[in-house]
This record gives C-alpha cells, structure tokens and sequence, in this order.
C-alpha cells in the first residue's frame, strides 16, 4: 500500500482578507500547518495543506460554510541539488504516472526537499520511487 499523507484543500474566494481569515480559524485551533500551496484564478484559490489535525480542520471549516475536500497524495524526500527534483520525475515519468501538482519545502536539515505529489496512482508512484531509492515520507516527517 502506497503511503499516503491527507491533504485539506480549501476552496475560497480570490478577495482580500479571505485567506489570511482561514488562517487564523486554523491557527487559533492549535493546527499546525506543515506545509502549504495556493492556486489561484481571478475568482478563486484553493488552498492545498498538509496539517497536524485534518479532520478537526475539516470539520472547523465546514462549520464556517468552507467548501473542503480531504485527498490522498504522496510525499518524498528529494535530494536538495539541482536536478534532484527532475530525477524523481523522470521516475514517474517512465513508469507512467501522471502528476497533477506537487509542491514542496525544505527538510529540517535542508539536505532534502520534502516534496508533496498529487498523481493518478499513488500505489505505482510510490512502488517506483521506492525501488529507486527514494524515501517516502508521512504526516510525521513533514515539520
């Protein structure tokens, strides 16, 4: 089974203030936020995070009338040099995966990226990034 991390996506409107309030609703829950991406259009964003409670930031935003939705993606450690991150594509990439968005941040050593993968199969994601020596990392390696 691949190893998977839980992922919120939030869904908020492209005017100011908007994020900076889901934010503070997370950040005055205890949540700790571990890692962050946002997309967005002239209408809209949606905020990507990897968190300490998903389920209780889930349930806070719906109670605010948020739309939400929880995903499973993958995560990995990647060589911090350049090319590092090309490598690991260039993985998924002979075996087929599709990636939809990834993003990524620094491990606490800096030695490695730790970068967060939304594909079309995480089981064969993960399967081929293992058998080349990549590290798949979860919820507890993401600070």
């Amino acid at each position: 089974m691949a190893s998977e991390i839980r992922q919120l996506s939030v869904f908020i409107e492209n005017k100011p203030g908007r994020l900076s309030k889901v934010l503070k609703l997370i950040g005055e829950s205890g949540i700790d936020i571990k890692a962050m991406n946002i997309a967005d259009t002239n209408d809209f964003g949606i905020l990507r995070l990897i968190l300490s409670d998903v389920d209780k930031a889930a349930s806070l935003l719906k109670e605010k009338e948020y739309a939400v939705t929880i995903t499973n993606v993958i995560a990995a450690d990647v060589e911090n040099t350049p090319g590092g991150l090309a490598g690991a594509l260039s993985v998924l990439d002979t075996e087929g995966v599709s990636v939809e968005y990834m993003y990524a941040s620094l491990s606490g050593t800096g030695e490695a990226a730790h970068v967060v993968i939304r594909v079309d199969d995480n089981e064969k994601a993960s399967e081929a990034l293992t058998a080349k020596g990549y590290k798949l990392i979860g919820d507890a390696d993401i600070k």
